[in-house]
């Protein structure tokens, strides 16, 4: 239900919302018990975790000025001109995509009722538009690329359906969560706080990874530039695969605070989906905080850029979400406050902007893969790069060596001898060890993981995923998961890769055999029945297969017995200090 205003919906001192108007769509008390009596009787739809973000933020205003799901109209308009049917400026569909299945049991002028996984009505959909999207196009036009390793497009067309419901929501009730609630700030709620401590300029600062010392000076400067109060917003929603989990990076953030002036900052956070659409998710976000009552909006180089494409070059160039929001910053209503990456000059013991670096200058860095592989070997963290507190957390995360999970994942073509192998590697550890080994292998995950799941690209990959997310999970309660699919495509192997380096070290290994000796190895007759076209989709036959760049071992399956192969997995386990060392006979 709505919340009580604590203060008018803005005040003069603080930012209106875009449009003018905070869109909270929370039913009053009386309405929305009845509406969620009647929800009951209604076709009901099981919000995923992103429909869950894009439905929160929906209700509390933070997506003002929608008032829904976009319809065919609106979501056409922002497609090709970033802006809603009547002209607001908007950058980022936010849609309900659903099942044809479901879908063919709607009309327009229907009602569906949304639930959380739980059964828990949130809120009701009146049904305005049932419509079909082309999946490439919106990515094209959204992302700019079609390339699956852009996190935005492999989520759109690997795991989103194919219709999208369009129109008005009423809430019910918001979502429950049971984590941080001193710092789960509706629009509402943030802008009645700020304006209690008289903050009239604002300036927000966006983020989705831990802050070390750069981006507190980033901030400061910030703050001091544009002679506004700092607000601390970071996302705990969906962020890209592979980040540092949200109950980590909060508490992290919590320790960064005492290391600002006093009355100079506060933290919020925002249960947000990030789609890592670069220039047009910056924008986005700038309108967002802008709901929040923020002033100014910090946009640093390659804003909610998801790194590099298939050809190894930046989805973005590294200002362009600078020069998109420049361009539009008169209507947009939020000034923009650009800053360059702030980096540590050694000579000069002090963090200085990127474009101040002198021919002198000894610059000092540690990438965010840098930082993964020191927490993972237990290697020294500088305190010129983070603070005591912050490494002590992400340390506290990531256990050291043999202390952490990891996960082993073979992947090759049927037959190479992944399983087998696999095994192998598995009875060796068992030997030496007593610690918990699980194997995932392809069949078996398929006869209870994935049943139902066919053989075309999206089936496989979604296969893979699940195989990914259950591996993560071994991963982070410290256990062993040996993996042995197929897994024929890269960017689902990245996918896998980022989710479990979120809390262990992932080894991949290609068992490279020729496509000869895995036909002639093959006991079901798989690789006869798809030459003969019985088997469609088939990997090595009648779909590819992308071999690893750069796996941490390749084998040949056919060049030696599984043990002595097995042998050099457990050799490369302890020179990672993955393992300990074998127990003298």
């Amino acid at each position: 239900m709505n919340q009580p205003a604590l203060v008018p919906t803005f005040t003069e001192s603080l930012n209106p919302p875009h449009g003018g108007t905070l869109k909270e769509l929370y039913l009053p008390f009386a309405a929305a018990q009845a509406l969620k009596q009647r929800s009951a009787s209604l076709p009901g739809w099981t919000l995923d975790a992103r429909q869950l973000c894009d439905l929160e933020l929906l209700l509390s205003g933070a997506f003002s000025p929608l008032e829904g799901f976009l319809n065919r109209r609106d979501y056409a308009s922002v497609l090709d001109d970033m802006r809603l049917a009547d002209g607001t400026l908007w950058p980022i569909p936010i849609t309900l995509d659903v099942d044809e299945a479901f879908a063919a049991k709607l009309a327009s002028g229907g009602e569906v009722a949304l639930r959380d996984s739980e059964g828990v009505p949130l809120a009701v959909l009146k049904v305005e538009d049932i419509y079909f999207i082309d999946p490439l196009q919106e990515a094209h036009q959204v992302f700019g690329t079609t390339d699956r390793l852009h996190p935005g497009v492999a989520e759109l067309l690997d795991h989103r359906h194919r219709v999208y419901l369009g129109g008005r929501v009423q809430g019910i009730q918001a979502p429950q969560h049971h984590d941080f609630a001193e710092l789960r700030d509706t629009p509402r709620s943030l802008r009645a706080r700020l304006a209690a401590r008289g903050w009239n300029r604002v300036v927000a600062f966006q983020t989705r990874n831990p802050m070390h010392r750069a981006h507190r000076e980033l901030t400061v400067r910030a703050a001091e530039r544009t002679h506004a109060k700092l607000l601390i917003q970071p996302v705990v929603g969906l962020t890209k695969p592979g980040d540092v989990d949200h109950y980590t990076r909060v508490r992290c953030y919590k320790a960064l605070l005492k290391h600002y002036p006093q009355d100079s900052v506060d933290l919020s956070l925002l249960p947000l989906a990030m789609r890592m659409g670069g220039p047009r998710e910056a924008l986005w976000h700038a309108i967002i905080r802008k709901n929040y009552g923020a002033s100014h909006f910090i946009v640093g180089r390659d804003h909610a850029g998801p790194g590099k494409d298939s050809n190894g070059n930046p989805f973005y160039e590294p200002y362009a979400a600078q020069e998109l929001l420049a361009e539009h910053q008169d209507e947009l209503g939020i000034r923009v406050v650009p800053f360059p990456a702030m980096v540590y000059a050694a000579n000069r013991d002090t963090y200085i902007p990127s474009t101040d670096v002198q021919a002198q200058d000894d610059i000092r860095d540690i990438s965010g893969t840098e930082l993964r592989r020191r927490l993972h070997t237990g290697s020294e963290i500088p305190e010129w790069f983070t603070f005591p507190e912050v490494t002590e957390i992400l340390r506290d995360r990531h256990p050291v060596g043999s202390r952490q999970g990891f996960a082993l994942f073979f992947t090759g073509l049927s037959g190479a001898g992944k399983s087998t192998i696999a095994q192998a590697v598995i009875a060796r550890l068992l030997e030496n060890s007593a610690r918990s080994i699980t194997l995932l292998d392809g069949d078996e995950v398929r006869t209870h993981l994935s049943r139902g799941l066919g053989f075309s690209r999206e089936d496989r990959a979604a296969n893979v995923s699940r195989i990914g997310y259950v591996a993560s999970e071994i991963v982070r309660h410290g256990g062993i998961a040996v993996c042995a699919p197929i897994a024929p495509y890269r960017d689902v192997r990245a996918e896998v890769r980022a989710r479990v380096e979120n809390f262990g070290s992932f080894i991949e290994i290609h068992v490279d055999t020729e496509l000869a000796t895995c036909e002639a190895r093959d006991r079901k007759g798989l690789y006869a029945q798809a030459r003969a076209g019985k088997i469609p989709h088939f990997t090595g036959i009648s779909d590819p297969y992308e071999a690893p760049l750069n796996p941490a071992l390749r084998l040949n399956g056919a060049g030696g017995d599984p043990a002595s192969l097995a042998t050099q997995v457990v050799a490369l386990l302890r020179n990672r200090g993955l393992i300990e060392p074998a127990t003298p006979a």
